[in-house]
């Protein structure tokens, strides 16, 4: 059963869905808890702290953090995968260029695979710089997430690089979760007006909540 839910493309376009809602969720949470930089340092770092105390007595420290990182990991590769699959597998029932000069798509449903590359990209480079501190611009500090923030939008390219992953995250999303209510089966002719309003709210309030931390650093309200 788990080998043909896999092989076909139902099966793959279903593992998207899942995977991807499982994403979105986890973008909403951060993108709440990015929001707590405007409180100040104190509130902002005691978030990170009570991340890494999450499910406490029960999980040892960091435990519950590393949960969802394994579930993400999970999420995000699967995700990866089964569109690069499908992708191929479209290419080979379709080896010929379409003769239609009008676009047939939304730009974001064009822009879906390299929306999707350089959010591979951003998360790698997300960690480097935030987790880890390999390529922090400034002095890391292990336990002092928000000067780690400060720091890292008082860069030009530091900017950039978010920003323009929060757009590509923005088309990402609002083409995905139309996307995943289809393949769901949760769209229906009556449903179908809401869900795509639903996924314009979601990727406008993503977009701006992730962007406005970066602005409000480069504009001295986050200092």
């Amino acid at each position: 059963m788990t080998r043909t839910l896999w092989d076909s493309s139902v099966g793959k376009k279903t593992i998207m869905a899942v995977s991807g809602l499982i994403m979105l969720g986890y973008l909403v949470a951060h993108m709440v808890g990015n929001l707590k930089i405007f409180f100040g340092p104190g509130e902002f770092d005691r978030y990170a702290h009570w991340l890494r105390t999450m499910g406490d007595p029960v999980l040892h420290y960091s435990w519950g953090l590393w949960l969802v990182r394994v579930v993400l990991v999970a999420a995000v590769v699967l995700h990866g995968v089964s569109a690069y699959q499908l992708s191929r597998r479209d290419i080979k029932a379709r080896p010929a260029k379409y003769v239609h000069t009008k676009p047939r798509a939304s730009y974001a449903t064009r822009t879906m695979r390299w929306g999707g590359v350089i959010l591979a990209l951003f998360i790698v480079w997300h960690i480097l710089d935030l987790t880890t501190g390999t390529v922090h611009s400034g002095g890391f500090q292990e336990g002092h997430p928000y000067q780690n923030v400060v720091d890292t939008f008082s860069t030009w390219y530091g900017n950039v690089i978010y920003i323009v992953a929060v757009l590509a995250m923005g088309l990402h999303v609002q083409h995905g979760f139309w996307s995943a209510a289809q393949t769901l089966g949760v769209g229906n002719a009556t449903r179908d007006r809401v869900l795509k309003t639903l996924a314009n709210l979601l990727a406008a309030v993503l977009t701006l909540g992730f962007v406005s931390v970066p602005v409000a650093v480069m504009t001295g309200v986050v200092s």
